[in-house]
């Protein structure tokens, strides 16, 4: 609840002025993000509530339904030139990827659930290979070509970067971890190569940020400089003077830019902090989980928030070349906060099992003590004679 509150802040401060300049209404981000916020917080305590294996048996047909979706976006009006968005007359446009990085989760987490034994007791390099790296790869594959389709290069990292995290967890041998990541990096580097057109043009970009400041760079460029604007402790809340039209979508992609300005590097560094403590509470709840599937779940989850956070940072201070990839709980996207606080209310559940898992134990053992083996009495001869010792 800390980051969705502090996301509303940043998200109103960096969103009020292209608001006002697009739609005349400062409230235009904010206040639909903020409904957003309050359905999902809704959403997250009913799902908290919710028994998470129950979704077992509607895994796959949820999964199937994902990739009908991505399939469905390839048909519409492009957006910025991608197709990405499903949009209907009377309802908020939808992001089809946001729905499928929750369904590949679910699906891998029982697939590695279901072969456990396979894979952790049979220690075949075989089995292990097929169960954990080629099934978890056909899985991944068609979303794969689809998220190519329209483009969002983005989201293929984020998805693989998702599959790697389950697949490590699950239990695949390192030596067909490594080998199918040097797959995966070569694959990603032929697709970069080879498409040409905007994603040569960011690879430029992103080794020269201030090459053509009025065009193609003027993102990436503008995104340093106002971090660079912020200093040590930044400008103060609502005083940023790059979101006034300066610095693209500073509402969305590049919210962590202006949070940098305006809070400067301790509020960037307490942002990065804050996510950090999420992931690593998420781990210590799927360690405690009381089965394979609930672990996954949330080793799933928590890859999501975290590769996502990750990556946002990364583009905006140019370690990577942008790939366009919002941060989570800040960035305006309805369908976004609405999926990621459902997985958050997940995770709850997962952790209500897990300490009704550890409480039940407890008391189980408590009831039922272990037998104490007999005391044996043991003589020893001194100097004076025997003695019982």
């Amino acid at each position: 609840m800390v980051l969705i509150v502090f996301g509303l802040l940043v998200l109103f401060s960096a969103s009020y002025a292209i608001a006002l300049y697009r739609f005349d209404n400062i409230y235009e981000y904010f206040l639909p993000q903020l409904i957003f916020a309050i359905v999902g917080t809704g959403i997250m305590f009913v799902a908290s509530m919710f028994d998470y294996t129950k979704l077992k048996p509607f895994a796959w047909g949820m999964h199937t339904g994902s990739l009908v979706m991505l399939v469905a976006v390839l048909f519409m009006d492009p957006i910025s030139g991608v197709h990405r968005w499903i949009n209907m007359k009377g309802i908020p446009s939808i992001q089809a990827s946001d729905i499928a990085k929750f369904t590949l989760i679910l699906v891998l987490a029982l697939h590695f659930s279901k072969k456990r034994r396979i894979i952790e007791e049979r220690q075949s390099p075989y089995e292990n290979f097929v169960e954990t790296i080629v099934k978890p790869g056909i899985i991944l594959g068609p979303i794969l070509v689809l998220l190519y389709l329209e483009p969002h290069n983005s989201a293929m990292i984020l998805m693989t970067c998702i599959t790697a995290s389950i697949m490590f967890m699950g239990g695949a041998m390192i030596r067909w971890f490594v080998t199918a990541g040097a797959a995966a990096v070569a694959g990603f580097a032929v697709m970069l190569i080879t498409r040409g057109g905007y994603v040569q043009e960011r690879l430029q970009g992103w080794l020269d940020p201030f090459a053509d400041m009025q065009d193609s760079t003027r993102q990436t460029g503008q995104s340093l400089y106002t971090i660079a604007s912020g200093g040590l402790f930044g400008v103060g809340i609502g005083n940023s003077v790059q979101k006034h039209m300066w610095l693209p979508e500073s509402q969305n992609d590049f919210i962590f830019a202006i949070l940098c300005e305006e809070l400067g590097f301790v509020g960037g560094v307490l942002c990065i902090l804050l996510f950090a403590l999420l992931v690593v509470q998420g781990l210590v709840i799927a360690k405690k989980a009381p089965d394979r599937f609930g672990n996954l779940l949330v080793v799933g989850c928590m890859a999501q928030i975290g590769f996502q956070a990750l990556l946002n940072v990364a583009v905006v201070t140019n370690t990577i070349p942008n790939t366009g990839i919002s941060l989570p709980f800040f960035s305006a996207g309805g369908t976004s906060l609405l999926m990621l606080m459902g997985q958050m209310g997940l995770v709850l559940s997962v952790c209500r099992a897990g300490n009704r898992k550890i409480a039940t134990d407890k008391a189980q053992r408590e009831q039922n003590p272990p037998e104490q083996p007999p005391k044996t009495v043991e003589f020893s001869k001194g100097h004076n004679g025997s003695r019982f010792r």
